[in-house]
C-alpha cells in the first residue's frame, strides 16, 4: 500500500524535470526562470532535519499524512491559479510534503518490520521511486498533451485526496502515536540534539553527503556529454532517460533480493565499490552510444542498490530519533548532490575522465566512512 500510494507523490516530484520547456512556456516565463524555481526547491532539502522531527514527535501515522496535506495543497494551488508565483509555492510545498512523508514512512518501516527483513521491505517501497519515472512521467505527458499543461496538478491533487484517505483509513494507528513511541514526547530541538551529536548519525550523514555527491559528479553532465560524443540526438537522450528509470528499477529489486541474505554492510560495500568500477568503464564505453547507455545502465543500478541497502542501515542507527536522522539523511543527500553539481560543470571542461575520477575519489572517501561505521555498529552491537 506505501509502495502504490508514495507512487503519487514521487510522480509530483519528478516531473518538473522532463517537462521543464512545457511548463516554463505554459506559464510564459523563460526556461530560467523556472530553473531558478527548481533551485530554490532544492535547497528546501535542508530543512529535512527540522521536519523529520514531527514523525519522532507526533507519530509516524501524523507524519505522513501532514506530508501528504502539504502535497495535495501544492498541487491544487496550481490547479486552482496557474499562474508563475503558484507553481513555485506549488513546487515548494510538494518538496516540503516528501521531506516529512518519506521520513516518516521509513521511520514506521523501520518501527514494524525486524531489521533482518528491513532490506526488502524498504526495496519494494523504493521501488515506487522508479516506477513514477517508467510509468507515472509518461502519463503525465499524455494528460499534458490532451488538457494543457496544468491539467497533471489537477489529477495529482485529487490521486492526494485520495491517498489521504486511504492512509487515515487503513494505515494501523497503533505504535504509530506519541503515546506509543519511548520518548517521542520530547520537543523537536531534543531529537535534533541527539542525532548531531551521535557519532553513527554523523557518520552516517557522512556516507550521504559522500555518495549523493559522487552520483551528482555524473548525473548533471550525462546529458551534455551524449550530445557531445554523438552530435544532438533527442532519440538518444530520451534512450538515456528511460534506460536510467529501468536501472533504477532493476537496482531497487535487486537490494530486494540479496541485502538481506549478503547483509546491509556488505551489500554496500559491494555496491560502492561497483559504482566505482562503472565511473571507470563509462569513459571507456563511450565510443558508441550503445556502449554508453551500457555504462549509464551500469552505473545507475550499483548506485540505487548501494542507496537501498543503506537505508535499513539509517533505520537502526537511532531508533529513538529514527524519523529525524532518516529526515537528516536526505537532507545530507540534497547537500551532497549540491556539492557534486556544483563540482560536475568545470571537472567536464576538462574531459569526462575528470568527472569519472571524482565520482571514484568521492565513493572511495564514503568506504572509510562505512569501514568506520561498520565498527563502530559492531562495537554498539558488542556493548548491548
Amino acid at each position: 500500500m506505501l509502495a502504490v500510494l508514495r507512487l503519487v507523490l514521487n510522480t509530483g516530484y519528478r516531473m518538473v524535470y522532463p517537462f521543464l520547456p512545457v511548463f516554463a512556456r505554459g506559464l510564459g516565463v523563460e526556461l530560467g526562470a523556472v530553473s531558478l524555481i527548481i533551485s530554490v526547491r532544492s535547497l528546501i532539502g535542508a530543512l529535512g532535519p527540522f521536519l523529520g522531527t514531527i514523525a519522532d514527535s507526533r507519530g509516524r501515522k501524523t507524519g505522513m499524512l501532514a506530508g501528504v496535506v502539504l502535497f495535495t495543497l501544492g498541487t491544487f494551488v496550481v490547479a486552482v491559479w496557474p499562474a508563475l508565483l503558484p507553481f513555485a509555492l506549488a513546487l515548494i510545498l510538494i518538496t516540503l510534503g516528501k521531506a516529512i512523508f518519506d521520513p516518516s514512512m521509513h521511520a514506521y518501516v523501520g518501527d514494524i518490520v525486524p531489521y533482518q527483513a528491513r532490506g526488502g521491505a524498504i526495496a519494494i517501497i523504493e521501488m515506487s521511486w522508479s516506477i513514477s519515472f517508467i510509468l507515472g512521467i509518461p502519463f503525465m505527458g499524455y494528460l499534458i498533451d490532451r488538457n494543457g499543461w496544468q491539467s497533471p496538478f489537477t489529477v495529482l491533487g485529487f490521486l492526494g485526496l485520495l491517498t489521504l484517505l486511504i492512509l487515515a483509513r487503513y494505515l494501523p494507528g497503533r505504535l504509530l502515536t506519541a503515546a506509543d513511541q519511548p520518548g517521542n514526547k520530547k520537543p523537536f530541538w531534543h531529537h535534533l540534539q541527539v542525532v548531531f551529536t551521535n557519532r553513527l548519525a554523523l557518520l552516517g550523514i557522512a556516507f550521504s553527503v559522500l555518495t549523493a555527491a559522487s552520483n551528482e559528479s555524473i548525473n548533471v553532465i550525462f546529458g551534455v556529454w551524449i550530445e557531445a560524443s554523438f552530435g544532438l540526438q533527442l532519440a538518444a537522450l530520451g534512450a538515456a532517460s528511460a534506460v536510467i528509470g529501468f536501472s533504477e528499477l532493476a537496482g531497487e529489486s535487486l537490494a530486494g533480493l540479496i541485502t538481506d541474505r549478503l547483509g546491509k554492510m556488505r551489500a554496500i560495500t559491494a555496491g560502492v565499490l561497483l559504482n566505482c568500477l562503472a565511473a571507470v568503464l563509462l569513459p571507456v564505453l563511450g565510443g558508441s552510444l550503445a556502449g554508453a547507455l551500457a555504462g549509464l545502465f551500469f552505473f545507475y543500478i550499483t548506485f540505487e542498490f548501494t542507496l537501498v541497502s543503506t537505508l535499513p542501515v539509517m533505520t537502526e542507527i537511532l531508533p529513538s530519533a529514527r524519523a529525524t536522522l532518516l529526515a537528516a539523511g536526505i537532507g545530507a543527500f540534497s547537500l551532497g548532490r549540491a556539492i557534486g553539481a556544483a563540482l560536475a560543470v568545470p571537472l567536464f571542461a576538462a574531459g569526462f575522465w575528470a568527472n569519472s575520477t571524482m565520482s571514484v575519489t568521492l565513493n572511495l572517501l564514503a568506504l572509510l566512512v562505512l569501514v568506520q561505521l561498520g565498527r563502530a555498529l559492531q562495537t554498539n552491537s558488542a556493548a548491548a
